[in-house]
């Protein structure tokens, strides 16, 4: 073919949050989440995976909640952490794009997340 232009699980995504990401990080692009391949300094561009499943933070204890195999997840973008979608959301919050893979104790830190494409982007409760 010739449009083709590369595999889409992957994509270049070039870091201007102010801080450095570090490899494993989930990502936000737009409305879509990945997870950082490697380590990518601010104002540096690096690889961020658009597919799989990956061990990510989740929201714990009082503040989060149990989550079921296949719960849509809402990711806390100033947390930068996932919690179920009936959360609490605040403006800037990803709702969708990623589904819990396995379930997660309420007192869990982490929650395995299949990256599932573009979410909606909140504008806060």
């Amino acid at each position: 073919m010739k449009n083709y232009v590369k595999e889409g699980d992957r994509t270049t995504y070039t870091n201007s949050t102010g801080t450095d990401i570090k490899s494993g990080d989930p990502v936000v692009i737009g409305s879509t989440i990945g997870v950082a391949c490697v380590d990518i300094a601010n104002g540096a561009s690096g690889a961020v995976a658009l597919e799989g499943v990956y061990t990510l933070p989740k929201t714990a204890g009082s503040s989060g909640h149990a989550i079921a195999q296949g719960d849509i997840m809402l990711f806390d973008i100033s947390a930068g952490e996932f919690d179920i979608k009936t959360a609490t959301d605040a403006a800037g919050d990803i709702l969708g794009g990623c589904i819990a893979d396995s379930a997660a104790l309420t007192t869990d830190t982490t929650v395995n997340v299949r990256l599932c494409g573009p979410g909606a982007i909140q504008t806060g409760a």
